[in-house]
């Protein structure tokens, strides 16, 4: 099966190819094999970018967090056409679909030890021990459609996060295209919030903040195996995600 469509930031057509392949996940690139571990970030503006000898692979957290969600760590190679995962629908619905035909697969889970705890500002994650897995996610957004959601995993499957959309602000578009992001972005794979309401229409109640969790979840894969504990993020980003990742992987 491929997957094919275009790039969120960059534009660009690309495409994913399945292939069961032993041993952890990897993805391909230009003839490259790689893990999507924290270890190979290397940058974190508005979206997670692995990077390997020459090549860079943007926006892969959607992709990673369906891998989460349906409990795949080995026995795939990802083989990608492109600079960047295909943002399809913006949210991870699709990939969920194209992993069906592929077991859960992956080392046992194992605990987290210790509280760790990264901060910038008034932002923050977190993750104690814990007998399950369980994910608390929050957000504050002064736009009068968002405000303050939360999301607690569970009672709320991590399944149901699947179908929440990557957002943005209109007023925000020109500056970021300017810094050459967002050129793939459209009402067609984003949530889109004018000055006072919607420009299309959510999916959900609070899908700002179920979008923020699944992308956690993703950027938690880059752990490179599963953990039990409790995951706390709070006005959270790529950058605090990945930086928890690494101290786990580490």
């Amino acid at each position: 099966m491929t997957i094919r469509g275009i790039g969120l930031h960059s534009g660009e057509p690309s495409s994913v190819r399945f292939h069961p392949a032993e041993g952890p996940v990897r993805f391909r690139v230009g003839g490259l094999e790689f893990r999507p571990l924290a270890s190979t970030v290397i940058d974190t503006t508005r979206c997670t970018v692995l990077g390997y000898q020459h090549q860079r692979l943007m926006t892969v957290e959607h992709l990673l967090a369906a891998f989460y969600i349906r409990g795949i760590w080995e026995g795939l190679m990802v083989e990608v056409t492109g600079p960047e995962i295909p943002i399809l629908d913006g949210s991870a619905r699709e990939w969920m679909t194209a992993l069906e035909g592929f077991s859960a697969l992956g080392p046992p889970p194992v605990s987290v030890s210790g509280t760790i705890r990264v901060e910038e500002g008034r932002s923050s994650v977190m993750a104690q021990p814990a007998e399950g897995f369980s994910l608390a996610v929050t957000i504050l957004f002064t736009h009068p459609k968002i405000g303050y959601q939360q999301v607690e995993c569970p009672p709320t499957p991590l399944e149901e996060l699947a179908s929440a959309r990557t957002f943005g602000f209109l007023q925000e578009v020109e500056a970021m295209r300017a810094r050459g992001l967002i050129k793939g972005a459209s009402l067609d794979n984003a949530l889109v919030f004018s000055e006072h309401s919607f420009v299309n229409t959510p999916r959900m109640l609070h899908e700002p903040v179920w979008h923020k969790a699944l992308d956690f979840l993703g950027d938690l894969y880059l752990a490179g195996r599963p953990y039990l504990g409790r995951f706390v993020a709070h006005r959270s980003s790529h950058r605090l995600h990945v930086e928890l990742a690494k101290l786990l992987q580490s």
